[in-house]
């Protein structure tokens, strides 16, 4: 896992001090999470990397963002099925460093296959890990944030939060939820300086993806290679994957001071996606 560097200046054009700060974020062991926990850690953040993995690799990467940034980093390993779990990750936050400042809920799994031939497990898995499982981290952050007086929620959504493909029933279902959720829980926070917003992404080259490229082809009967041409990037007018530097560049926006009155909303990432 330690390898590709993030730098909030350098790589995604914006810098923002977050010395002081505590970040949590779900699902930060690889692929998007990592490249935004390195984002924040980047700009000053201390860090709270939850996720799955092997051990090793995990605490490997621990040490290097922290070795990397001169940043303090946690790992919790909260099962996103678990609410028990989820609550005492939040807790842990409070406890190891007496705040949290931004929590950054993109834990997320997916499953490709016709409504017909969904399995009812993937589907309960999937919405209780999309987007249950922001419910109970808002939750327990809630409390937190208005002791404090400030706070930034920023939810990893998808460009299915705002648009539908066949064959993802849960995830879209689950992206749409997270959407309503933002929003109801900016207009609660909105008098307590905390702001909830989401990110929708399209297409990024992630291991999820990579795994949702079989799946496709399998569902749809047709080759990986047509799967990336023709299904994922003939969504993305800019026909290119959206690259991690470019969505850390639009958090560093929402958790700054600059994104203070941008609240209960969504920035999409999506070379163009859904103008069309």
């Amino acid at each position: 896992m330690p390898g590709h560097k993030v730098s909030g200046q350098t790589a995604s054009g914006l810098s923002v001090d977050l010395r002081g700060q505590t970040a949590l974020i779900t699902g930060s062991t690889s692929g998007i999470g990592e490249a935004l926990a390195k984002g924040l850690a980047a700009n000053g953040a201390n860090i709270i990397l939850n996720g799955l993995g092997d051990h090793d690799e995990i605490e490997a990467l621990r040490a290097d963002i922290a070795k990397t940034y001169g940043v303090e980093v946690r790992y919790h390993s909260a099962n996103m099925l678990k609410p028990d779990e989820i609550e005492d990750l939040v807790g842990y936050a409070k406890s190891e460093f007496g705040r949290l400042d931004i929590l950054l809920n993109n834990a997320g799994i997916q499953h490709v296959a016709k409504i017909e031939d969904f399995p009812t497990e993937k589907w309960d898995a999937i919405i209780a890990i999309n987007l249950t499982s922001a419910f109970h981290t808002i939750k327990h952050a809630t409390p937190i944030m208005k002791a404090q007086g400030r706070g930034r929620i920023v939810n990893l959504a998808s460009a299915h939060a705002l648009v539908a493909s066949p064959f993802k029933a849960a995830y879209v279902a689950a992206k749409h939820g997270i959407l309503g959720l933002t929003k109801t829980v900016a207009l609660e926070l909105a008098e307590h300086g905390t702001t909830v917003n989401a990110i929708c992404p399209g297409y990024v080259r992630t291991p999820l993806v990579d795994a949702q490229i079989g799946d496709t082809a399998k569902a749809r009967g047709i080759s990986e290679e047509a799967v990336v041409r023709d299904v994922m990037l003939s969504a993305q007018p800019t026909k290119k994957f959206v690259e991690y530097d470019q969505l850390v560049g639009a958090l560093l926006y929402l958790v700054s001071e600059s994104g203070a009155s941008t609240n209960g909303t969504h920035l999409s990432v999506d070379g163009g996606w859904v103008a069309q």
